[in-house]
Formats: structure tokens, sequence, C-alpha cells
């Protein structure tokens, strides 16, 4: 459904820094900066970037929203969560497990980034 993702950032080279490590946690590669000044990663066919806000205004976070990241094992999405945390994102919510969801059990783990954004590192539980 969704061709790409982008984010917001005010300091590109430490949102790098802490996407660098998320990516490199769920075994993507680091990101490749443009000639816009854009970093853009690639991943599982999807496409994530973060740059500066066009109108010069400063990024901030959505407020309501949250970006979901598929993860293949529960312990793929501790070492994401674990990676964002050491690289200046900041744990929220409950910590990394299992929760019930509508679809049966799901293992999450939620960051903000640097600059606010919510993330989640999701695993649907199966079997």
């Amino acid at each position: 459904m969704f061709s790409h993702v982008m984010v917001g950032s005010n300091d590109i080279a430490r949102s790098k820094l802490f996407y660098d490590a998320l990516f490199t946690a769920m075994g993507g590669e680091p990101g490749v900066a443009d000639a816009k000044g854009r970093v853009i990663y690639a991943h599982r066919g999807g496409r994530f970037l973060i740059g500066k806000p066009i109108d010069g205004k400063s990024a901030t976070g959505a407020n309501g929203g949250t970006i979901g990241f598929t993860m293949e094992s529960p312990e793929d999405a501790k070492a994401w969560h674990d990676a964002g945390v050491a690289n200046g994102g900041t744990t929220l919510e409950d910590p990394p497990g299992e929760r019930s969801g509508a679809s049966g059990p799901i293992y999450l783990a939620y960051l903000r980034d640097p600059d606010g954004n919510k993330l989640c590192a999701v695993h649907r539980i199966t079997g």
C-alpha cells in the first residue's frame, strides 16, 4: 500500500546514527544520503527516509502518529529497541513484550526517535 515513509529531523547526523542502529538491528543496511541531504533506508521492499522539513520549520513528532516496523521474531524486536535506546532513542509505553491484540498475541516494542517520532517494532506471534 505505501511506497515510503519519511520523517523530519532537526539533526540529520544524529538521526542517521539512531536509524542506522535500528536498521542494522533488524537485518538492514545503514542509510545512504542523497544529493538533497536526505538519508534513505531500503529494507524488505520498503523505503524509509529522514530529512529536514521542506518548509524550513522545525521537525516535530506527529501527535497520535506511530510508524510500525515488522520484525521476524521477538528477539529481533528487543534488539531493535535496545539499539534505539543505546543511540539516543527513548523507550515509552510498556516495556518490550508480548501483548494481546485483536488478531491474537503480538510482541511490541515502542520508542521515540531523537526528534520525537513514535516508532514500534511488531512481531505477530503465530502457532
